[in-house]
């Protein structure tokens, strides 16, 4: 690993295979997977210093630095993670690694059926979130990680790290839950089903099983990603962004692009479908809809999250309207009940859901005070 400044440089992807079968939360049995991870920073002699980055929806393993081949190919969170920034590698040893499910490695849909010889596509088992943490608790095992010093990650990621707190209460210090919800609620499962059925209805999507007709539902997980770009952003920052302007400066008085914001849109979405795969966007949404640890409490958040031994710091940003402060709210007031220790923090970022993903100096500023004053 090459630093360059206070990026971390050149890194390399790994893969762990476990040959051991994991039973998930639907009762389906995987006989063995793949994980595809990255680690930036040193591994401490007493092991204590591994904090876990867990991904959003669309995320990976690649969380920092760059590939030597494709410098251009920069980890989703860099801003973040490096020699001196809030997640300092020169005292933290970062952990990103690619879920279940996922398409950059790691054992999903794509990948070959030892049953069948062929691609899983939709005969891969429907996942929860207890599943990725479970797969992620055997990758700690592996590094020989007992507990990790803080989880942390934003939108699915903050579930993964809540997630943790209680499956496995023993082996998290801190967990970092920003712009998360302990539940999706009906609006946006409404979203996600939206999302579905763009790909679903696809003439390509051929029952999930695409891969063997050599074809790809492009247009319906285009769609699905339009879609979901626009909850992702604040109504302000999509007006100061985009307006009302005009891509030539007059209506064509056709339907086709007119206005900024819809090249915008038309841009993410083919940008997206060029790289992501479609039955693993289905899981990954399903996996949204599915959690809800006050369930396993009789609907009693507090109640689920009393076994936690970690401390918390929860994030929030007043223009996130997909998982608004309020949300966040529920979490940091279940803890408060149960007496636990909670930070809580709203700063002011302009991008909406996405903004945990933006280099805040407020955001930043508190990440990096809260991680400062881990015991490692």
């Amino acid at each position: 690993m090459e630093k360059q400044g206070n990026s971390i440089g050149v890194v390399a992807p790994q893969r762990a295979h476990f040959d051991e079968p994991l039973t998930l939360r639907s009762g389906a049995v995987l006989p063995a997977c793949d994980l595809v991870y990255e680690t930036y920073g040193t591994l401490n002699a007493a092991k204590s210093n591994a904090i876990l980055v867990c991904h959003a929806l669309s995320g990976h393993h690649h969380v920092a630095g760059h590939y030597a081949d494709n410098p251009q190919n920069i980890g989703w969170w860099d801003n973040i993670i490096g020699p001196g920034r809030p997640l300092d590698t020169d005292r933290f040893f970062i952990v990103g690694l690619n879920n279940l499910g996922g398409c950059h490695g790691s054992t999903g849909p794509s990948s070959l059926n030892p049953a069948t010889g062929k691609p899983w596509g939709a005969d891969f088992p429907l996942l929860a979130v207890v599943d990725w943490v479970r797969a992620q608790a055997r990758l700690a095992d592996r590094l020989g990680i007992d507990s990790w010093a803080a989880v942390i990650g934003g939108s699915l990621g903050g579930m993964q790290a809540l997630r943790w707190t209680i499956t496995f209460p023993e082996r998290v210090r801190h967990a970092l839950v920003i712009a998360a919800a302990p539940k999706l609620t009906a609006q946006n499962i409404a979203f996600n089903d939206v999302a579905r059925q763009a790909i679903l209805t696809d003439p390509d999507f051929h029952g999930g099983h695409y891969y063997e007709h050599g074809v790809y539902p492009k247009r319906g997980l285009r769609l699905a990603r339009m879609l979901g770009h626009i909850t992702y952003l604040s109504d302000d920052q999509m007006d100061q962004k985009f307006g009302r302007e005009l891509r030539n400066g007059a209506f064509s008085f056709g339907y086709g692009v007119e206005f900024e914001v819809e090249s915008y849109l038309h841009y993410q979405g083919d940008r997206f479908a060029g790289f992501f795969d479609a039955n693993t966007y289905l899981l990954m949404t399903r996996a949204l809809d599915y959690f809800d640890p006050a369930r396993e409490g009789g609907g009693d958040l507090a109640r689920a999250l009393a076994v936690a031994r970690a401390r918390f710091l929860v994030i929030a940003f007043s223009t996130d309207w997909r998982f608004s402060p309020a949300r966040s709210k529920e979490i940091v007031n279940a803890l408060l009940k149960n007496g636990q220790d909670v930070c809580y923090a709203e700063p002011r970022c302009n991008y909406g859901h996405d903004s945990f993903l933006m280099d805040d100096p407020q955001y930043h500023a508190v990440v990096r005070a809260y991680l400062e004053n881990v015991k490692i």
